[in-house]
């Protein structure tokens, strides 16, 4: 009998575990697999752990408890490293990801051959316009600036067989971002369209930061694009300087003015500056992603394991 794990990354989700095990443990039940779960407490600060500890009960549960919030990048690294079966589902426990796909996801790896299937959304209901319009510009950034290329709306949501976990795991960069790693793996993937649900209960933790860090992550991660643009925008700048001087010195010449434009020397400044700024910015990141590197830190530690 085969065996398939589902590693589920949590913070704060107390109201939902129970649930999301009982909707869960009901699709998986219909497979021929043998199935057990690995849920990873990524430092939750209510009694998300308390909750994975009561199901324990029922035989098919481990768990991992990070020491502090490590991020979801992390906790998906964690259940991955922990995993030992032929395949494994990254789900989140708000029910968003509608755990019946696992059904769909299972039987087109089984029957066509895929190593991996994944899911995008191709709504975003309960997001407002403003979030969707954010999140659809960083896809195309994303696409513009690297090669490795992202589908619209990919969620971490998926399904893998063991070699696609073992070429994850091989990448164990401090600076994750797993969106980007199945675009830059290769192998044999099929995406599945699937609608956004509503959470059940709870709160999401994403809020305006954190979504903001993790499309800088993102796209620092897999592109020095950025870098070139400085450099582009740094040349273009010093043409437009010497254009408009080459203007002044003419002007002095042929009418006899001086310079007076006190308005203009003030935007120059700051357009300048501005762009400097913007430049160091670009190059702060990628410094402060080798500094983190170097440092060769764990991605996560463990404060309680079962």
């Amino acid at each position: 009998m085969k065996t398939i794990e589902i590693i589920v990354p949590c913070y704060n989700e107390e109201k939902m575990i129970k649930i999301f095990y009982n909707e869960t443990k009901k699709v998986l039940d219909k497979t021929d697999l043998k199935y057990s779960f690995i849920f990873v407490d990524d430092g939750s600060k209510d009694n998300t752990l308390t909750e994975i500890k009561k199901l324990i009960k029922n035989g098919n549960i481990s768990y991992i408890s990070f020491s502090r919030n490590f991020g979801k990048e992390a906790a998906i690294y964690a259940g991955l490293k922990k995993s030992n079966s032929d395949y494994v589902v990254i789900i989140d426990a708000d029910l968003q990801h509608d755990p019946s796909k696992i059904l769909l996801m299972y039987q087109l790896i089984k029957t066509e051959n895929y190593d991996y299937v994944i899911t995008r959304r191709i709504n975003r209901e309960g997001e407002s316009s403003f979030r969707s319009f954010l999140s659809n510009t960083f896809y195309r950034v994303f696409n513009m600036f690297s090669n490795t290329s992202m589908v619209y709306g990919l969620q971490d949501y998926c399904m893998l067989n063991k070699i696609v976990v073992e070429a994850i795991l091989s990448m164990s960069e401090y600076n994750r971002f797993t969106k980007g790693i199945y675009g830059w793996i290769g192998f044999n993937r099929r995406v599945i369209d699937v609608e956004n649900n509503k959470r059940i209960a709870g709160q999401s933790s994403w809020n305006f930061y954190s979504l903001f860090k993790y499309a800088t992550e993102g796209i620092t991660s897999f592109t020095s694009m950025p870098l070139k643009f400085a450099t582009i925008m740094g040349m273009i700048t010093a043409l437009l300087s010497i254009v408009y001087m080459i203007y002044v010195i003419f002007k002095t010449i042929i009418y006899g003015e001086t310079v007076q434009g006190y308005p203009t020397l003030v935007i120059l400044i700051l357009f300048l500056s501005s762009i400097q700024l913007l430049s160091l910015g670009i190059i702060g990141e990628y410094i402060s992603k080798i500094y983190l590197e170097t440092k060769k830190r764990p991605i996560y530690l463990v404060r309680e394991e079962k």
